[in-house]
């Protein structure tokens, strides 16, 4: 299954992660989850691996969970604290692993797609990329370090918009917000974001381990931003706000939400 949804190639000391469904603008069902997990792990594991790049087959980068098989699975809100978990080993992985993880962005990076690139060291995008916490729209908080990373990049009140609203952020305003180091032509995206990769691993690994972990500070503060959210994220599952907005995106209208 893993190869289906996954793929993991190596270019000397640059591994690169494809998420591969397409189809589904590489939506994240559990099969998804937990193989970029597992090999995400592995990788961070590997004294071989310099750098990686994280990208998406197709046009997108990723569009977050798949809500559309979710709501199709009658067991998916039974387990949801253990999913949500494995949503954030992948979160996890990336921000534990002891080389850099580079995004290369093209298309949507929606709800956890957004906070999956947002959780990587560096990102490319594309002119078409754009960013969106669209959460929100749902019903629904960041669950994927979102409120973390988003005031760190941008700052508080910027932050509070992008969430609060859930508008998408396009590529321009993306470079001028600093949510991606650089924009280039979608032809270029890989070449861009490879030529980076190899700069990087070829770099002294030492040292940029110790640059990640020193920039990134601590791991705590990665573990009570995906604690604070879990916890918010399950209240909201559980709410009538989150039905009527699942309901109202999938009849194309405006969710009524009446906070119960």
């Amino acid at each position: 299954m893993s190869e289906e949804v996954l793929h993991v190639t190596r270019d000397g000391r640059v591994a690169t992660v494809t998420l591969n469904r397409p189809a589904s603008k590489n939506a994240l069902n559990p099969a998804l989850v937990a193989a970029l997990a597992h090999e995400l792990t592995k990788l961070g594991d590997d004294a071989g691996v310099g750098a990686i790049v994280l990208t998406g087959a197709g046009d997108a980068f990723c569009s977050g969970a798949d809500l559309k098989a979710a709501l199709m699975d009658p067991s998916a809100m039974g387990d949801i604290e253990a999913r949500l978990e494995r949503f954030h080993d992948i979160i996890r992985a990336v921000v534990g692993a002891p080389q850099p993880v580079l995004a290369a962005v093209d298309g949507p990076a929606v709800g956890f797609g957004c906070d999956l690139a947002l959780a990587c060291d560096l990102r490319v995008g594309t002119e078409r990329a754009y960013f969106q916490e669209k959460f929100v729209r749902i019903g629904l908080v960041p669950d994927g370090g979102g409120s973390l990373w988003l005031p760190q990049m941008i700052g508080v009140g910027r932050a509070l918009e992008l969430m609060l609203l859930g508008e998408p952020v396009e590529g321009r305003r993306a470079l001028e917000l600093g949510l991606v180091n650089k924009l280039v032509a979608p032809e270029l995206l890989m070449p861009t974001t490879l030529e980076l990769a190899r700069r990087i691993a070829a770099g002294p690994p030492i040292a940029n381990t110790g640059i990640k972990r020193s920039v990134r500070a601590s791991l705590t503060a990665v573990a009570l931003a995906l604690g604070h959210e879990k916890e918010a994220q399950l209240r909201c599952l559980h709410s009538q706000d989150f039905l009527e907005g699942t309901m109202a995106w999938m009849q194309k209208r405006e969710p009524v939400f009446s906070g119960n």
